[in-house]
């Protein structure tokens, strides 16, 4: 086939890019549709003749692998999700914004202005089933449109269709694109009423109106707007009513309702509209003075009318007072609390230069908006998102220092999010001569000088991209200033700089030794050519470092922590076995309390019973004095004589006997002194052997601490 040009060409062909692939969709009602997968070689023959012209032909055949286009999108169809924080959601949710307010606006208007009804029947009938068709697509893209689960968006479309089916927002759906224009057979086209259903897809109006105020860069003034656009429906809705309450009550009846229609001046259908308008919206913000009511239905329509008034203005102020207040609190944010210094230097005797100095840096901040607590506004972000946007806005800038150039991107990440953003006035020193450094600083805008004691004489004049102090923050080995600032820095105008502490920088530098190691490298370089570097102390030779002592002391500090712990665990054993060990010992105290309580008992009887028996013998060998003497001898006074001796000398038999049971009782008591003593003396030899296994522990944890000592 031959094409004459390649306009020719075009004629027959339109290409769209699908992807990688070509989707070749042909004009010409023979030519069947195809699919071009990109297989084309070009072929050119070039034939010269002899005569004065030159013929070219170019061949350029196209392997072509046809696929049918209604599978290949039907294919596509079925597997089509929508995301729902994606693009097309969002623009799909404005685009359903239109059926739903032309809804709300325009079913009851011409309901009630029925000469607004009657000269564009044509227009609305069309227009509604527009809105029609757009309602049922919506329920298409709600029924396709995934959903989180596990925190992965659900592409199933089995399941995405279940999960709407099965919803109440298809219930909504449904009953608002329920075929209700039926009546129109029974009532009659003139009632558009029976559309009264396509207000149910409020929902949806709602969800459009709150994406986009999360979406938009001016959210407070998105929120004035959407109230506004409230207002506006109530104002309408009610304007309607009072027409059709007028129409019912008769036109022209009174001073309240509508005036008579067949005045050509209130008749226009222009007219009856605005009068109303301008009528409802007298109403609602009291402003104006409107006819009183007549009737018991005028009345009533004022009443619903007052009591909804309270609760538009109620809302207005509402809403506009959480405006302001937003603001006012994203000022709070973004710069310092002005008044509340303010406030503060008026309680004190401060200079009116002082204070004119205050006022300035303030409205530097507020007209430049110059935002100095970005880490404070940023921390409700995760850390990685923090971590890029403070990526994209100061990366460029730390990227500028020399000492950080060459250096790892993860390492300038890290040290992003620790730049903290300054502002100076003019003539404001930023450090002086002499100062101890606790931070170095970047220009981001604006001009310092580097000046002399004097604060006149000028060295140098640093600028946007510039820095200073980084050295003092390095703890580089042989730094002859050591970390006092060498010179004065003073700021020309407005300055905007970012500090990068001493400490923020050691502690990202720990997790990087080799980005350490060349800033310090790159440090003593600069330390060299100005002349500010002790060659003999920045040799191996000189002490460890501070952050070396530290760290050791730190180690030290890890290992005696330990020890502690040890020993008050062995503390709070011990503690315990002694106490069980006392409360065993009160034990058996009480014990042989006990047994020697019944000891003495036993040692009184005996007592007793040796005091009778030495005051019978006493009284036998008295009475037998006492018989010789009266009787005077003879056989019988001897034998009576003996007889008591006898009976003397058997008790003193029973005497004996008794010292022999009491002889045994002590014995018992003996024996059981021993056995108390014994067990005494185990548990304190229980008590020794313990102690000294305890300090054989001991000097065993402390050999083996030393050790470690040693090889660290």
């Amino acid at each position: 086939m031959r094409y004459e040009s390649i306009s020719t060409f075009f004629e027959y062909f339109s290409f769209w890019n699908v992807t990688n692939d070509n989707l070749v969709i042909c004009k010409k009602e023979n030519l069947s549709l195809s699919l071009s997968l990109s297989h084309t070689h070009t072929h050119t023959h070039t034939h010269t003749h002899t005569h004065t012209h030159t013929h070219t032909h170019t061949h350029t055949p196209t392997h072509t692998q046809t696929i049918s286009l209604t599978s290949l999108s039907w294919t596509n169809w079925q597997n089509w999700v929508v995301d729902p924080s994606g693009g097309f959601y969002y623009h799909w949710l404005q685009v359903m914004i239109f059926p739903i307010f032309y809804n709300w606006v325009v079913i009851i208007c011409r309901a009630c202005f029925y000469a607004i009804q009657e000269n564009f029947l044509a227009a609305w009938l069309t227009l509604d089933y527009i809105c029609d068709l757009f309602y049922m697509a919506d329920m298409t893209v709600r029924g396709r449109t995934g959903f989180l689960d596990q925190g992965i968006l659900v592409h199933e479309v089995s399941r995405l269709v279940k999960r709407y089916l099965f919803s109440r927002s298809f219930l909504w759906d449904l009953a608002s694109v329920l075929p209700s224009d039926l009546l129109y057979l029974h009532f009659g086209v003139h009632t558009p009423l029976v559309r009264l259903n396509r207000l149910l897809r409020t929902r949806r109006l709602s969800e459009a109106l709150d994406r986009m105020e999360t979406c938009t860069a001016y959210p407070n003034t998105f929120r004035i707007a959407k109230l506004m656009l409230y207002i506006f429906v109530l104002i309408h809705w009610n304007a309607c009513f009072y027409f059709a309450l007028s129409r019912y009550v008769g036109f022209g009846t009174d001073l309240w309702v509508y005036p008579n229609i067949s005045d050509p001046e209130f008749g226009s259908m222009q007219r009856q509209y605005i009068h109303c308008f301008w009528f409802s919206a007298q109403i609602f913000t009291t402003v104006g003075d409107t006819p009183p009511p007549r009737r018991e239905e005028e009345y009533l329509f004022m009443i619903a009318d007052l009591l909804i008034t309270v609760l538009v203005f109620a809302t207005i102020v509402g809403n506009v007072g959480n405006v302001i207040t937003s603001l006012r609190s994203q000022d709070n944010v973004f710069f310092p609390n002005h008044e509340l210094v303010k406030s503060y230097l008026g309680r004190r005797t401060i200079s009116k230069d002082l204070r004119h100095r205050v006022n300035s840096w303030y409205q530097h901040l507020y007209i430049n908006k110059k935002i100095t607590r970005e880490n404070e506004i940023l921390q409700q972000l995760p850390v990685s998102l923090q971590t890029e946007i403070a990526v994209s806005v100061h990366l460029p800038t730390l990227s500028k220092v020399t000492i950080f150039q060459n250096c790892e991107t993860s390492l300038l990440e890290e040290l992003v999010l620790k730049l903290t953003p300054q502002v100076y006035s003019p003539g404001e020193y930023v450090c002086k001569k002499g100062d101890v450094g606790h931070e170095m600083y970047i220009i981001k805008e604006g001009k310092l000088a580097v000046v002399a004691d004097d604060g006149v004489t000028q060295f140098a004049v640093l600028g946007e991209g510039q820095f200073f102090g980084e050295i003092s923050i390095l703890n580089i080995k042989g730094n002859k200033s050591g970390n006092r600032r060498t010179a004065n820095i003073r700021s020309i105008g407005h300055s905007d700089l970012f500090s990068l502490s001493k400490e923020d920088l050691t502690a990202t530098l720990s997790e990087f030794p080799a980005a350490k190691h060349h800033l310090e490298e790159k440090g003593r370089q600069i330390l060299t050519r100005m002349g500010m570097l002790d060659e003999t102390a920045a040799d191996g030779s000189q002490p460890e470092c501070m952050e070396d002592k530290v760290d050791q002391l730190e180690e030290k500090l890890d290992s005696l922590r330990t020890k502690l712990a040890r020993l008050m665990m062995e503390l709070e054993s011990s503690v315990l076995k002694m106490e069980t060990r006392v409360e065993q010992l009160e034990l058996q105290t009480e014990e042989w309390g006990g047994i020697v309580a019944e000891g003495g008992e036993e040692e009184e009887e005996e007592e007793e019973g040796e005091e009778d028996d030495r005051e019978r013998r006493a009284e036998v060998e008295f009475g037998g004095r006492g018989g010789g003497r009266v009787w005077g001898g003879g056989v019988g006074g001897e034998g009576n004589s003996e007889r008591e001796g006898g009976d003397g000398e058997g008790e003193e038999e029973d005497g004996e006997r008794g010292e022999g049971d009491g002889g045994d009782g002590m014995e018992e008591e003996a024996v059981k002194g021993v056995k108390v003593e014994e067990s005494v003396g185990e548990v304190e030899k229980t008590e020794v052997e313990q102690e000294e296994e305890e300090r054989e522990m001991k000097t065993e944890e402390e050999k083996s601490d030393k050790k470690k000592d040693g090889e660290n």
